[in-house]
């Protein structure tokens, strides 16, 4: 997951689904206040996956069209293998996957792992973005 501009900030745009989970949060001033920012959202929501921060200028956001949701799927050397249509109603979990199916099957034979063990992830890959 890459934490990107806060989608409604309280200074804004605020959900009340916001205000019932208790993630309320001014737009911050810098990347030090967006970083905690993050790191409370990640923690409140029980995000149980790794998290990075997008930049101040909003680099990845941008490269990515990361806004409102998208599910990217990066293969082992860097590249884009799926990307969403916006989220959460443009999110198809058949399409994303086929896409882990495509990449497990000839991942499992090069790497010897299992098919299951590519499919769901393992702690040894790290994918940074730019």
């Amino acid at each position: 997951m890459v934490y990107i501009t806060e989608a409604h900030p309280s200074d804004v745009w605020q959900m009340e689904s916001n205000i019932k989970d208790k993630v309320v949060f001014a737009s911050p001033h810098n990347q030090e206040e967006r970083a905690l920012i993050a790191g409370a959202c990640v923690r409140k929501l029980g995000i149980k996956f790794p998290a990075a921060v997008d930049e101040f200028g909003n680099s990845t956001e941008k490269a990515y069209t990361g806004w409102p949701d998208r599910i990217y799927l990066v293969d082992p050397n860097g590249r884009v293998a799926y990307k969403s249509r916006p989220g959460p109603f443009g999110f198809k979990a058949e399409e994303l996957a086929s896409a882990l199916r495509k990449l497990a099957i000839p991942n499992a034979a090069q790497n010897a792992r299992p098919a299951r063990e590519v499919i769901t992830g393992s702690r040894d890959r790290a994918v940074s973005v730019p």
